[in-house]
């Protein structure tokens, strides 16, 4: 959930485990990884049964503790319950491209999309939807009101969040924006263009971590790693393996 930990399962159950010989627990005592007796905070499914009842900043802190919370923590169904729950929506569609997405379900995660027709301004819309010239510039990463001229649909930020009652949202990543949000649509049908263009985004974004990710393992440039993972079909163990083995290749007729 956006939160990577680095403690190892031993170490967890050295922590659920650990006892305080000092003093016995009182029933005001906390139950927590670190001064609990109880071995059942290490248990997924009781972790499940506890964390489906926490609002969404406890998951994202409770996400950090450790692995094996992490792992319950982060769990699609439970993060989206969370984060739906206090707005009231039926639905939200979609997988975030950053976990970072998840660590807050504040108003302003939300938008409508309004398609822009003719005659639109930014003053217009503020007035159309009740909020400020400035925020909507703000969600939309405008510099002026003439952004709107070069754009196909406007972020609107939501001034009234009973417009989420039992409505669907669509996670998007808008390319003008810059930014992830759950995105309202008239009669909660997003607009194909929009959406075809969001998903093509957050798969290049998904392709460019993974990228990232080999650069740093083998240690090698951008355009190394692009080369390997290519080969691979896109699979990055297979393009960690063909890497290994060219790398011993080289070492081997170095060597002779």
């Amino acid at each position: 959930m956006g939160c990577c930990c680095d403690e190892d399962d031993t170490d967890i159950l050295t922590h659920l485990m650990i006892s305080n010989s000092s003093s016995s627990p009182t029933p005001s005592t906390v139950i927590s990884p670190m001064n609990s007796h109880f071995s059942a905070l290490s248990s997924t499914d009781i972790l499940r049964l506890i964390f489906q009842n926490l609002p969404i900043s406890d998951l994202a802190r409770a996400s950090c503790v450790c692995r094996v919370w992490n792992s319950v923590a982060s769990d699609r169904e439970i993060v989206t319950k969370a984060f739906i729950a206090p707005w009231k929506l039926k639905d939200l569609v979609r997988d975030p491209v950053s976990r970072s997405f998840w660590r807050d379900n504040n108003i302003g995660k939300f938008a409508i999309s309004h398609r822009i027709v003719r005659g639109d301004s930014v003053a217009s819309l503020a007035v159309k939807y009740s909020v400020q010239v400035m925020d909507i510039k703000r969600l939309n990463n405008m510099m002026s009101d003439h952004g709107i001229y070069s754009r196909e649909r406007l972020l609107i930020p939501i001034s009234n969040p009973d417009i989420l009652i039992n409505r669907t949202c669509f996670i998007e990543l808008d390319v003008h924006a810059k930014r992830e949000v759950a995105v309202l649509y008239p009669n909660d049908v997003p607009d194909r263009r929009n959406w075809c263009l969001s998903t093509r985004v957050s798969s290049e974004e998904s392709k460019k971590r993974v990228v990232d990710s080999l650069k740093r393992s083998m240690q090698v440039d951008n355009e190394t790693a692009q080369y390997y993972l290519s080969v691979s079909n896109g699979d990055p163990r297979a393009a960690l393996a063909e890497f290994s083995q060219d790398l011993r290749w080289e070492r081997q007729a170095g060597r002779s």
